[in-house]
């Protein structure tokens, strides 16, 4: 009953009444703060040439980390006569070094085409590549990971949603895949 009281009292005064704002203040900062990717990609549009459909960035990545489809991505890939195997090595392939190497390298003159290169498979939806939003997103997946890789970068993209060009995801992978041998 005690601090019941104490609470009653810091609530009637103006000190209380600051008080209970900041504390208010200071949760909710932390709560923004500590959400993970909270301006990052929700939804994945797949597009194979005419198909199209659409699939959550989670089911993406489950389904790249762990080869389970759900039934929705498994009709998808089924309709585009994607390999789910091929489909998955591209999404995970990856361009690995040290994290100051790679953001350094999307600085540098590499920058632009290795943003382009990945821009051909993801980029906003029916809408022209945003290259300073897909650099954003390779920036945080290299944060993240130290690495470079299609998922990172669909992950990462600063839109609730984003488009995945499925008819030439393994030509880009191919690409990426000769430029990690080169670094």
């Amino acid at each position: 009953m005690q601090i019941y009281q104490l609470i009653n009292r810091l609530n009637n005064s103006k000190f209380g009444k600051l008080l209970t704002q900041t504390v208010a203040l200071g949760v909710g900062t932390i709560v923004l703060l500590s959400s993970t990717n909270a301006n990052a990609a929700e939804q994945v549009i797949l597009r194979y040439g005419t198909f199209q459909g659409q699939i959550s960035v989670e089911e993406l990545t489950q389904f790249a980390e762990t080869g389970k489809t759900t039934p929705t991505l498994r009709a998808y890939l089924q309709a585009a006569q994607q390999d789910p195997a091929v489909a998955r090595k591209a999404l995970k392939a990856s361009i690995k070094a040290d994290p100051a190497f790679l953001n350094s390298l999307l600085s540098s003159w590499a920058g632009p085409v290795l943003v382009d290169q990945i821009g051909q498979v993801v980029h906003p939806p029916a809408g022209q590549l945003d290259q300073q939003a897909l650099r954003t997103a390779l920036s945080s997946s290299i944060e993240q990971d130290g690495e470079v890789t299609l998922l990172g970068a669909i992950q990462n993209y600063p839109n609730t949603s984003v488009e995945l060009k499925g008819d030439r995801l393994i030509a880009v992978y191919e690409r990426l895949s000769n430029l990690a041998k080169l670094l």
